[in-house]
């Protein structure tokens, strides 16, 4: 008869080593004839069962230890048993679902891939690169997330509203362009013969039926901004962080321009010898180039980063291409988790008591302009690239006021350094 394999308990199994010379080396742990644990050299464990179909002897792996428990190998290898006596091969039953899986992929399309193929097409069309960049962005940053994996054809309606009701209310103009896009997508996956039926995110009679309309479901509400008291512990403890976001951020900060304006800064736009950052007009959001002039410490701290090979972005994201909006958002974020951490009141909204996001910081600098100040109004509004509501003015208005506002910058950015927060004049 046969030698039976001694039933080793799961510490037994546990204990168990390579014994350190030779190849693999395999001990039988009982309970089902057969069942072995192999051990590398190296130490890693996988759970094989030895037994014949028909008149093939077969080494059938059944998972890794400890992913696989003893237990739950005994079981796996009686039922792999189990099915040979029912005349079933599990590896050729095994090699017949990978090659199911692998054709049905092949058949399939990713979102994230139909993303990539219809954009490759349609991102041609649009002449601003400004535009090319916020369908990008857009559908990177919310709707790849849940829906990039899952196969086109697979994705219902709620797999879209699951994307869309998270910032429905709170950027409803973002996700109505998102839902677009989105649409256009799957329009581009069902012509394309990826999916057949309905497109899930189209609105009227579907979507619709589903969320508010956008012109009912968003409110116009000031950004939370910066007070100004708080504005020099703020920018203090922003120096202390390192990483693009924060410094991108602390660009924000010092030259009062959009978000969208800095994380896509190129080093091309930045001539440090005329203290000029250049911002040509496809990258605003009037479409008028923007001359900002740099202080000090903005020179200072875009000299001290470093530049990327192949990229020519003052802020390349880790994975290339520009920063997301919400890196610096979430710079933000954690710079007010910390202050409160620390005991302290965090930075809040003074009207809404909402914590500042980064477009907040342009009103801090207004309202700084207009309450610790002289300067003109009209140059913090030059500053901020706001469109100039005076027709006649706009009219004969052809200056920027450059020179002027490189001492308004200068000043701002001296407050911001100051660690006491003292007013400048």
């Amino acid at each position: 008869m046969p030698r039976v394999a001694k039933e080793l308990s799961a510490l037994e199994v546990k204990r168990l080593a390579h014994p350190g010379q030779g190849r693999n080396a395999t001990f039988a742990v009982g309970g089902v004839s057969g069942l072995i644990l192999q051990i590398t050299p190296k130490g890693s464990r996988t759970w094989l069962l030895r037994t014949q179909v028909c008149d093939k002897r077969r080494e059938i792996g059944l998972g890794g230890y400890p992913e696989v428990s003893l237990a739950q190998a005994r079981e796996r290898a009686r039922e792999a048993k189990e099915k040979i006596r029912n005349g079933i091969d599990p590896v050729e039953e095994r090699k017949t679902a990978r090659a199911g899986l692998a054709a049905a992929q092949r058949r399939g399309l990713t979102f994230a891939a139909a993303v990539d193929r219809c954009l490759a097409t349609k991102l041609e069309g649009f002449k601003n690169p400004k535009h090319r960049q916020q369908w990008r962005n857009t559908l990177d940053t919310y709707a790849l997330p849940d829906l990039g994996s899952m196969l086109v054809q697979d994705i219902a309606v709620q797999d879209v509203l699951r994307v869309l009701e998270p910032i429905w209310f709170s950027k409803t103009e973002t996700a109505s362009r998102l839902r677009g896009r989105i649409e256009a997508v799957f329009s581009w996956a069902t012509v394309a013969g990826h999916r057949t039926g309905d497109n899930p995110a189209r609105w009227a009679g579907n979507i619709k039926e589903l969320l508010p309309a956008p012109s009912k479901a968003g409110t116009k509400e000031n950004q939370p901004a910066l007070q100004i008291d708080d504005a020099p512990r703020w920018f203090a403890a922003l120096q202390q962080r390192n990483g693009s976001s924060y410094r991108a951020l602390e660009l924000i900060a010092l030259t009062t321009v959009r978000s969208e304006a800095a994380r896509g800064a190129q080093w091309d736009e930045i001539d440090f010898d005329a203290r000029l950052w250049v911002i040509p007009p496809a990258r605003m959001k009037m479409e008028r180039e923007l001359r900002v002039p740099l202080s000090r410490q903005a020179q200072d701290m875009l000299r001290k980063l470093p530049r990327f090979a192949g990229s020519g972005l003052v802020f390349p994201a880790p994975r290339g291409g520009m920063l997301s909006d919400m890196a610096p958002s979430a710079a933000m974020r954690k710079l007010h988790a910390a202050d409160l951490a620390a005991g302290r009141p965090g930075y809040l909204d003074r009207v809404s008591s909402r914590p500042a996001v980064p477009h907040g910081l342009r009103s801090t600098f207004r309202d700084w302009v207009a309450e610790r100040t002289d300067f003109p109004g009209e140059m913090a509004e030059l500053a901020l690239a706001h469109k100039v509501s005076n027709a006649v003015e706009a009219a004969y208005r052809r200056g920027d006021m450059v020179e002027k506002r490189r001492t308004m910058m200068e000043t701002w950015s001296e407050f911001l350094c100051s660690a006491k927060g003292k007013d400048h004049e």
